[in-house]
């Protein structure tokens, strides 16, 4: 059995006093979520915090972008070892808006990929594709690509160690979240994608849905066989519809 995850990415939102009740609230509720892994990916500079208010909890927590780089004159970058100082597990990489607004190619997120796994971290690695994209039947051929470089460069066993996050673009932040049964579709085909290189792999990897989930839809969408949790944007921000959606992920 895989165990739910869901990981909440505050992108870039928040300050010291929201972040200090919003962990709290987090913290005081969490008790009620027994089944689920429940992560959080605060903004770099409230990473101290972070770790300070959730040392000795359940709660896990992970940084939204980390460098290829180990070190060196990468101004504004962030390596992988200074997230493991602060008791980071997790890590996004990938996610459509550094690859939208940042020019991040499938290259880089995958070097990214092996970067964060070789300093100890777990990806959280985002694919994805456009509307227009999915208006031209290409998804599954944009989705492929996205994993196959992965594995192209990590190599299968690696990816295994990760965690992949299907997040349709047309639907972060639009309000708009593809059916339960697109969503469904879509993971089961990543996971026929990944198990073309190892079934083992493909039957243990964990596989988040991405696209707008909220607590009135958490349930209906984590009941589908292949969606193991979700990647949680705007209700992550929110004690009370975060939590709501990790107890639906209990089931």
């Amino acid at each position: 059995m895989r165990q739910p995850l869901v990981a909440g990415n505050w992108k870039m939102n928040g300050s010291l006093a929201s972040v200090r009740e919003l962990l709290k609230g987090l913290k005081d509720g969490v008790g009620q979520v027994n089944n689920a892994k429940v992560v959080v990916c605060p903004p770099s500079v409230f990473m101290a915090e972070t770790q300070a208010q959730l040392a000795g909890t359940v709660i896990g927590w992970g940084g939204q972008d980390v460098s290829t780089h180990e070190s060196g004159a990468y101004t504004g970058e962030t390596a992988a070892s200074m997230l493991t100082d602060f008791g980071c597990e997790y890590v996004i990489i990938g996610h459509s808006e550094r690859r939208t607004y940042h020019g991040e190619t499938d290259q880089t997120v995958a070097e990214k990929f092996s970067a964060a796994r070789e300093a100890g971290l777990t990806p959280l690695f985002c694919i994805g594709e456009t509307l227009e994209e999915r208006e031209q039947g290409i998804t599954e051929d944009v989705v492929a690509r996205q994993i196959d470089a992965v594995i192209e460069h990590c190599g299968v066993d690696m990816l295994g160690e990760g965690v992949i996050a299907y997040e349709p673009v047309w639907a972060i932040g639009t309000g708009m979240t593809a059916t339960p049964e697109q969503a469904q579709e879509v993971h089961a085909f990543i996971r026929n994608r990944v198990a073309n290189s190892s079934a083992a792999v493909a039957g243990s990897l964990q596989i988040l849905y991405g696209g707008s989930m909220k607590p009135d839809n958490a349930a209906e969408l984590m009941a589908n066989p292949d969606i193991d949790g979700g990647l949680i944007g705007g209700a992550s921000l929110k004690a009370a519809d975060f939590l709501a959606i990790c107890t639906a992920a209990n089931t």
